[in-house]
């Protein structure tokens, strides 16, 4: 990478098309608007995974000891469970339509928050780029968490073995990664930056905040995650594209819940 690429990660320039508010006003309600949809959706989220933690590590044998599975049944009677989990995944896809609202709503034009219509090739390849770069240290990364005792044993899919179960964690993984690259990257950093917050410091806060919300996990949940924030948040500020990053994380999510799913007697080592 040449001298130039390396200082555009490292301080990448603010797109000069989503100035910073300078009206008190509208500054004031910029602010007020990024708490009410935390407290609404992620924000929450990292609190009671906040709190998990607390409650697990004063349990005995501490988080290590913990099993959590991220796609479980919720119904005995397969149809209600069927719809319950439609409705899990269209709350996520409603949080990813609502940080693209709040932008176009905002007058920030969406091609310039990397949300617009047109899904490219480079998309897709930097996207497959992504998981591979995040997805394989990921799970080197859960395994020494494992082996250190300080991450719980995590269950990417147990649901019960019905036919609509590998399409239904497809969907899952697909909402997750929507709302997540969607809200937590493309509407965080766009808002800050209309704040007049310097890339690094919105770049801290985004990834700080998806850390936050995968504590529940365990400390290697969490730390694994700033630092996949910390990586997906820079590729959006440098190149001003969302749907790579949401590629990365549905086809990460995807190969986790369905490989788990179908293969789950063999994957012994990672439990």
């Amino acid at each position: 990478m040449s001298t130039s690429g390396i200082r555009a990660l490292l301080s990448p320039t603010r797109p000069s098309d989503i100035a910073v508010v300078t009206d008190r006003g509208r500054r004031r309600a910029i602010g007020v608007e990024i708490v009410i949809v935390l407290v609404l959706t992620f924000g929450m989220s990292g609190i009671y995974a906040i709190l998990s933690l607390i409650e697990d590590e004063l349990r005995s044998g501490g988080i290590g000891n913990q099993t959590i599975a991220l796609n479980q049944s919720t119904s005995a009677v397969d149809l209600i469970d069927l719809v319950r989990q439609i409705l899990a995944a269209t709350r996520l896809f409603a949080i990813a339509a609502l940080a693209v609202y709040l932008l176009y709503r905002s007058g920030v034009a969406l091609s310039r928050a990397g949300v617009d219509r047109a899904i490219t090739r480079r998309d897709v390849a930097w996207g497959a780029a992504l998981a591979a770069g995040i997805g394989l240290p990921g799970l080197a990364l859960y395994i020494i968490a494992r082996e250190l005792n300080i991450n719980a044993q995590v269950l990417p899919s147990d649901l019960t073995e019905t036919w609509w179960r590998l399409p239904i964690l497809v969907l899952s993984a697909i909402g997750n990664a929507a709302a997540e690259e969607l809200l937590v990257v493309a509407y965080l950093i766009t808002r800050l930056r209309q704040l007049g917050w310097s890339e690094n410091r919105s770049l801290l806060a985004s990834a700080l905040l998806r850390g936050s919300y995968h504590l529940y996990q365990g400390f290697g949940g969490g730390l694994g995650n700033v630092v996949m924030g910390l990586v997906y948040g820079r590729f959006y500020q440098v190149t001003a594209r969302a749907w790579p990053l949401v590629i990365a994380h549905g086809l990460i999510d995807s190969v986790a819940f369905v490989g788990f799913a179908l293969l789950r007697d063999r994957l012994g080592f990672l439990t």
